[in-house]
């Protein structure tokens, strides 16, 4: 958010992650984005869908490709928000992780871009990778271990015995 603050970009954080598990989890990531925009001074948009069930019937016998739905549905909805809401562009935090998968996040966001009409804004901010996860231990803020999906919670910690 710096950087882009620092080009001259107006900031406007949207919250939307209709299939984190569990929901415990989901209000974790919302609280400490919440208090990082009111600390940043960043307004923030909330879409409240919690659309777990939704996401395992989307997904089913097609786990191996959740994640091409997962960038999708979000990039779509943030796409059209934006167009919606007259900005100038959009772009993701999901370009920020290093465990993400870079370039499909990238060929979906620019496929948003074409659907909705509303320029792509790319970056590689994991460039700044590192600077930022020690800003967010400084800040005290709540550092998530895997994606979201309860797929990636498996992956993350399980482990067979």
């Amino acid at each position: 958010m710096e950087k882009l603050r620092t080009q001259g970009w107006i900031v406007h954080d949207f919250f939307y992650n209709p299939n984190i598990h569990p929901y415990q989890e989901f209000e974790r990531r919302f609280t400490t984005l919440e208090s990082f925009c009111k600390e940043s001074e960043l307004q923030l948009i909330i879409r409240w869908d919690y659309d777990l069930e939704v996401f395992f019937r989307e997904v089913a016998f097609r786990e191996h490709q959740r994640c091409i739905h997962c960038y999708s549905k979000r990039l779509e909805a943030t796409a059209r928000l934006a167009k919606k809401s007259g900005f100038d562009a959009f772009t993701s935090t999901l370009l920020y992780s290093r465990q993400q998968k870079h370039e499909l996040i990238r060929s979906l966001a620019v496929e948003a871009s074409r659907k909705f009409g509303i320029p792509f804004y790319y970056e590689d901010f994991r460039e700044g990778w590192r600077e930022g996860q020690e800003k967010a231990k400084t800040m005290g803020m709540y550092r998530q271990q895997y994606c979201g999906c309860i797929y990636s919670e498996k992956e993350r910690f399980y482990k067979k015995k």
